[in-house]
């Protein structure tokens, strides 16, 4: 097998968080460097500010950049997440003027059509171009043409660049990532059934009906020219092979770094400040006690309102509220960035002085306020569904629309900082490639709900409960002992949690109330037909994990996590590298 003496990965993500490819990068980051040192290096935007995880460094590389021509600015440093790789911040608005020149080559080397471009596929491909631009002088100056260099782009943003670098530096190997595509995203993001009909959806075609042409082209044909094609999940490989005509080399699903999660030592103190930080919050916003063993439940990402089951959790809740089987208080938290105007003057003021409000805030269902709080879906249905966030409802709501970074004004802490005082997440996406939140819920021993739309559902799900002899393959493990010993269970324990439950028969298998599990990660089956189903599987549920055994789910959650750690996957990208460098070498001697 072929491995990369020089691997270069772009992203726009790279030292500016955005989504879920930061953690992604950030997270693989670790076991990347382990490997190769600081012979790999992470490529993102300068967008003129210093970024919080940035560590610049002047003098790294100097000589290099001294050569650079005057037009092509670079900063160097290191990228301040587990394992601190080089990380290059490149300027890229100075090469607009260029734009053009770069299209009509691109087209005539690749066939990609830009003429229909708008909005930010001109910076995205500016941005890309850039990033190959450094790559092919680092290229040159260090004289690498003997050595094996293979440079991965992510999202069809950095295509441009993946593209440009194969026409000028025909010998290092590229590879594209598509984390989901552009016309699938589309289709899906116009409440179009993606899933039932997709092998009637033609690729171009639906572009041009839903004015994604530009970008589903350069995709389209990034993936059939790159030297190795991947994805991150088997329901995005048959989504890419439908739209793109181009099934991906290799599937390389998305893991994660232990390292994000506390320690056994400091895990329960961490989970009691976080689920103390998230009551106070809540019995300051609505005016009346939560009760000591409330449930609290949340979901999070990106606001795609039926994409990632916004929609689905709202209802849900609902459901729960009207249900005479709840005998717990339920506290629901929508952690999900949105149009922010500016902090709740009013709970700020009675967090900082423990004051107790004479009468309820307006709006008790809000941390932050919103720039248009009518059109906004999500407070819209509340509102209309008729929450009230009093002792009437056993089920309050809570909608915290600010980016959960430490800085946000209400909690100050971060996201992970209060996920761990949780006792469940929801993640019931409709479009979901991977599915990092529900993965970053079951490695801080939160159980999660998901679907089998999503690729760590379907990952999750072909995972079978462990029996005791893993459990002395785990116990051989001494660095799974430090993390997993955190609040566990003896195994006999399990016994607390049927195995009929945790292994539906085959015969049930897409029956949601039959393949009900009480386990880590307990996967939903959605289709485009079965929404109502839907809502009443997830409700019994949480029902379900409301009366389970705490110690043993957060037992499980800590098993299936340790089976997603980026040591375990990263193989899969060894094999991509692999096949990059082989078809490199075939392209090269055409």
């Amino acid at each position: 097998m072929i491995r990369p003496d020089y691997l270069f990965e772009s992203s726009w993500e790279v030292c500016n968080k955005m989504g879920g490819i930061y953690t992604v990068l950030a997270s693989k980051a670790r076991t990347l460097t382990d490997d190769f040192h600081d012979n790999i290096i992470f490529i993102g935007p300068d967008l003129n500010t210093v970024p919080d995880d940035f560590e610049e460094d002047a003098s790294m590389f100097e000589v290099w950049k001294a050569s650079l021509p005057k037009d092509l600015k670079v900063r160097t440093g290191r990228w301040r997440v587990p394992g601190k790789p080089i990380a290059m911040l490149v300027a890229y608005k100075t090469f607009y003027d260029r734009r053009d020149a770069l299209y009509y080559e691109i087209w005539e080397s690749f066939k990609v059509d830009s003429s229909h471009a708008y909005g930010d596929y001109d910076e995205s491909c500016i941005f890309a171009y850039s990033v190959a631009l450094v790559i092919e002088s680092f290229y040159r100056f260090h004289r690498l043409e003997t050595k094996h260099v293979a440079a991965l782009f992510n999202e069809w943003m950095l295509c441009m660049g993946a593209l440009y670098l194969q026409k000028k530096v025909p010998r290092i190997a590229t590879l594209f990532t598509t984390h989901a595509t552009t016309t699938g995203r589309s289709i899906a993001g116009h409440d179009k059934p993606l899933h039932s009909c997709l092998h009637h959806f033609v690729g171009d075609q639906m572009a041009r009906e839903l004015n994604v042409e530009a970008k589903h082209s350069l995709e389209k044909q990034t993936a059939h020219y790159i030297d190795c094609f991947t994805t991150v999940s088997e329901i995005t490989a048959i989504e890419c092979r439908q739209l793109l005509d181009r099934a991906p080399d290799v599937v390389t699903p998305n893991g994660f770094e232990r390292e994000i999660v506390p320690p056994a030592e400091q895990y329960s103190a961490k989970r009691a400040a976080a689920r103390a930080t998230l009551i106070r919050t809540v019995e300051k916003l609505t005016r009346y006690a939560v009760a000591e063993d409330a449930f609290l439940v949340a979901t999070s990402g990106r606001y795609e309102y039926r994409n990632k089951g916004i929609d689905v959790f709202l209802d849900t809740m609902n459901e729960l509220r009207t249900n005479t089987g709840l005998k717990r208080q339920v506290v629901a938290f929508i952690m999900i960035p949105a149009d922010v105007h500016d902090v709740r003057a009013d709970l700020k003021y009675l967090l900082a002085n423990d004051t107790v409000p004479a009468k309820g805030l307006q709006t008790p269902f809000l941390t932050h306020w919103l720039k248009d709080m009518s059109h906004d879906r999500v407070m819209s249905r509340i509102l209309s569904t008729g929450f009230t966030n009093t002792p009437k409802d056993n089920v309050r709501i809570v909608f915290v629309p600010c980016y959960l970074d430490s800085y946000d004004g209400i909690f100050n802490l971060s996201y992970y900082d209060l996920l761990i005082g949780l006792d469940a997440t929801v993640f019931a996406s409709y479009y979901e490639p991977w599915g990092y939140t529900p993965l970053e819920s079951v490695a801080f021993g939160i159980p999660t709900i998901t679907t089998d739309l999503a690729g760590f559902g379907i990952w999750a799900q072909s995972q079978t409960a462990l029996t005791d002899d893993d459990e002395v393959v785990d116990a051989a493990d001494d660095d799974a002992v430090t993390l997993y010993g955190a609040a566990a269970a003896n195994p006999s324990d399990e016994a607390n949690l049927s195995d009929e439950a945790a292994n539906p028969s085959d015969d049930d298998a897409h029956s949601n109330d039959a393949a009900l599990r009480i386990s880590a990660a307990t996967v939903i089956h959605r289709s485009d037909d079965n929404y109502p189903d839907l809502i009443h599987s997830i409700s019994k549920s949480l029902l379900a994990l409301m009366s389970a055994d705490q110690a043993v789910l957060r037992r499980r959650c800590f098993r299936l996590a340790h089976k997603a750690e980026w040591k375990r996957f990263i193989k899969h990208y060894y094999a991509a590298f692999d096949k990059a460098f082989i078809n490199a070498t075939i392209r090269n001697k055409k």
